[in-house]
């Protein structure tokens, strides 16, 4: 294994922070505040930032934003984090969007799960099969469908350039299956769910944990990380329970609030990071903003911030 696969690998086993994309006044990227942003979460010590991720709001960005938004991730990171370069949409677009990711700095690929309403399961596979065989960094697989059967998982798992899943599903059945079946393999089986979901991934042994609250309140994702790492379940639950209305108000309009509530916990720690781009929602209501407030505020005092 190269020390670049070893090292996405050890990355992968920590928290993948999905940085949002923050927009000016103009409804422009803010590539300053991107900056910021990004800065503050190499310097808490987060292990991976998947630059353009879904709370980046990748399927509203333009091809050419996200080029931009890679290229000043891997600058603003500065060595201090992996940084994985999110890619998609067509294979050609994907392919286009690595090759460029990868002149820039980037450390790793992330392929996000081809959305053609078309596709078969198996040829998804083969989606990311052929992003891994193009690239020449490490390629992490974002899985996000449980009709992947355990051979098209092993597939994946078996590809020399492939350093991980990231698997967002709640079909534990099916992953624990997966896992069961390709213990022989290398590649990572990462909690694609974020902090909520991390314990039973672990217990059944997935390793690591994807995480747009890490945006917000960094800290506790690592503690959440660090009580996980030790097989302390209990103390990661306790920890998660603190938050636990903050990742349900990201469940409104069917997921469609997400990143919002993300953005709007920002604004309100002093960092206005715009509003969410259409198909997402712009703003939460009067009462779940209120809500939302209240979070906020405890979360502060829990990590000794002043309100």
């Amino acid at each position: 294994m190269t020390d670049r696969m070893a090292s996405v690998r050890a990355a992968l086993k920590g928290i993948s922070g999905v940085p949002v994309t923050p927009y000016g006044a103009d409804g422009e990227i803010n590539f300053t505040l991107l900056t910021t942003l990004i800065g503050r979460l190499a310097d808490a010590g987060i292990h991976n930032l998947m630059a353009a991720g879904n709370t980046g709001e990748f399927f509203s960005l333009s091809l050419d934003e996200i080029r931009q938004v890679h290229a000043t991730t891997v600058e603003a990171a500065a060595g201090k984090s992996l940084v994985s370069a999110a890619v998609g949409r067509s294979l050609v677009e994907a392919k286009a969007l690595a090759r460029q990711a990868i002149a820039a700095g980037a450390d790793a690929i992330m392929g996000h799960h081809p959305m053609d309403p078309f596709a078969s399961p198996a040829a998804q596979a083969d989606y990311f099969l052929a992003l891994a065989d193009a690239s020449t960094v490490p390629v992490i697989a974002y899985v996000r469908t449980d009709t992947f059967s355990v051979a098209d998982f092993r597939r994946l798992g078996a590809h020399e350039n492939v350093a991980g899943v990231k698997y967002a599903s709640t079909n534990l059945m099916l992953l624990a299956e997966v896992i069961r079946s390709s213990e022989d393999l290398p590649a990572i089986w990462v909690c694609g769910l974020a902090e909520a979901w991390a314990p039973p991934f672990y217990a059944i042994g997935a390793q690591g944990f994807t995480s747009g609250f890490v945006n917000v309140f960094p800290k506790i994702s690592l503690q959440v990380h660090a009580a996980l790492t030790k097989g302390d379940y209990v103390g990661a639950r306790k920890l998660i329970n603190r938050f636990s209305e903050f990742e349900e108000l990201r469940t409104h309009y069917r997921n469609g609030s997400n990143v919002t509530v993300v953005k709007e916990a920002l604004k309100m720690m002093g960092e206005d990071v715009g509003a969410v781009r259409l198909p997402g929602v712009p703003a939460l209501s009067a009462s779940e903003r209120s809500v939302l407030e209240g979070i906020i505020a405890e979360q502060r005092k829990q990590v000794g911030l002043t309100a």
